[in-house]
């Protein structure tokens, strides 16, 4: 380590030492199944972030502490197997009450957005081109991707190679998956997934030649921004001071995603970030962080790569090919409103708003405008009376959605099915595409079984045939 970066850790130390502990206390892997005996001391040239390469968390873990991360007494990195790759998450040994800081991540060491900018200066070229490309937006997360990579092209001098060099190389989200993988899971997941990998496409791929900084190597190499893209879209968090600033936050970005949190990001005055819990937490519990909205498990998986299967509620997938007009969206269409509720079968107010309004709109314009004009004035008595007259017609139009999603399922079944069964291994994300299909189905079988207990859906089972197995996997 150099002496600079020493002298950074010194610095900061004894700010915690009496609130965090500093010994190992990583709860050991075993069983992990991609070449986990070789997680070791052994570290490379430069990191290797070919998916199955292993990670190095013993090494991640004593950096942490060297360079000022504390953690408090009891809190764990754990991990554990999913789909045969390692993944990490926190948990506490002991009970927490509410308001406990449970780590402590110093200014200096956090990656942001905005420091690289000042760092780098305006790259006035890929800027114009992400622009160029609707992606314009996504200039923070570039920003911090080309930081990522020029750290990593100092190999072993950089102060953050232990730390990347203890990250997941694999990943499950849209952006990874394979044609195959876009066939077998529904139109709505796989539009969401398709457009994470189209942002890979412009933010990563299309700017790498405009970064004339970085060598010639590390502009061509595609699997190196993908992997750098990988780790800010999966892994970074707006800063909670309310600058817009995007950051990763070393060791901190360990916390996994549940609906009811339990952690949040907090700063002091210095912009030291502390992880504290919001709610008790009892030994043996998970720490853990909202990522994005609970009640749309297929933007998790799209964007991040895993399923939420604590989400009480669901997407209803109504409308993935209408084109949304104002009035629709003023009806209560969005896909945080229109719900399947997965426990109870019930559906969201919007959900019958939005087919009413679809239905009238088909049978009698004026009726229409009628009803909505209802909704948005406020007449609840009027509107109540439209739903009362039609809701055998609106009560058909949800049975009628239901079961072209379901079929949609048995369909996207039989071709996963298939696809395991001949290329299981050369496809290691289906497992995860599986159990997202499955978690749909069960919610909107929930639905059905609510409003429609006597009857019963029949599952197709038509034969799945294929004019070519190229044509299916590629």
């Amino acid at each position: 380590m150099k002496a600079s970066t020493c002298a950074i850790a010194l610095a900061i130390t004894s700010h915690f030492a009496s609130a965090f502990v500093s010994p190992s206390t990583f709860v050991p892997i075993k069983d992990v199944g991609r070449s986990v005996s070789s997680l070791s001391k052994q570290l490379y040239a430069t990191i290797d972030v070919d998916e199955e390469s292993p990670r190095d968390t013993d090494s991640m873990e004593e950096w942490s502490y060297s360079y000022g991360i504390g953690r408090a007494d009891g809190i764990q990195l754990v991990g554990e197997n999913v789909d045969g790759f390692l993944d990490v998450h926190i948990e506490t040994a002991q009970d927490l009450p509410a308001g406990t800081s449970v780590m402590y991540i110093p200014n200096e060491v956090i990656l942001s957005s905005n420091r690289a900018i000042a760092e780098f200066g305006r790259l006035e070229e890929a800027e114009n081109l992400l622009q160029a490309n609707g992606v314009e937006n996504e200039m923070r997360e570039f920003y911090l991707m080309v930081k990522i990579l020029v750290e990593l092209e100092k190999g072993e001098e950089s102060p953050y190679y232990h730390y990347f060099n203890g990250l997941p190389r694999f990943f499950a989200n849209g952006p990874s998956m394979t044609p195959f993988c876009y066939r077998c899971i529904p139109p709505y997941a796989a539009k969401l997934c398709q457009k994470e990998r189209a942002k890979l496409n412009h933010v990563a791929f299309g700017c790498k030649s405009r970064v004339q900084f970085l060598s010639e190597k590390t502009r061509g190499d595609s699997l190196l921004w993908e992997w750098a893209f990988q780790i800010v879209y999966t892994r970074s968090f707006e800063a909670p001071d309310g600058s817009g600033d995007l950051c990763l936050y070393p060791i901190g970005d360990m916390f996994n995603h549940a609906t009811e949190a339990n952690a949040a990001y907090v700063y002091d005055e210095a912009g030291n970030c502390y992880i504290q819990t919001t709610t008790d937490v009892a030994a043996g519990g998970a720490l853990t962080m909202t990522y994005s909205d609970p009640t749309n498990p297929s933007y998790l998986l799209a964007r991040y790569g895993f399923l939420d299967e604590s989400s009480p509620a669901s997407f209803c997938k109504l409308g993935v090919d209408w084109h949304i007009s104002d009035e629709l969206i003023n009806m209560g269409y969005s896909t945080s409103t229109l719900l399947f509720y997965k426990d109870t079968g019930e559906v969201s107010e919007q959900v019958w708003d939005v087919l009413l309004y679809r239905y009238l709109g088909e049978e009698d314009a004026g009726r229409q405008q009628e009803f909505y004009q209802a909704h948005m004035s406020g007449d609840y008595e009027t509107k109540q009376s439209y739903h009362e007259c039609y809701y055998e017609q609106t009560r058909e139009k949800l049975l009628e959605h239901i079961d072209d999603i379901l079929g949609e399922l048995d369909g996207l079944s039989q071709k996963s099915a298939y696809g395991g069964a001949v290329a299981g291994d050369d496809h290691p994300r289906l497992p995860l595409i599986l159990r997202h299909n499955d978690f749909v189905r069960a919610t909107f079988m929930a639905v059905r079984s609510y409003y429609f207990p006597g009857e019963p859906y029949e599952e197709e089972t038509g034969s799945f045939s294929l004019s070519s197995r190229n044509a299916f996997f590629t």
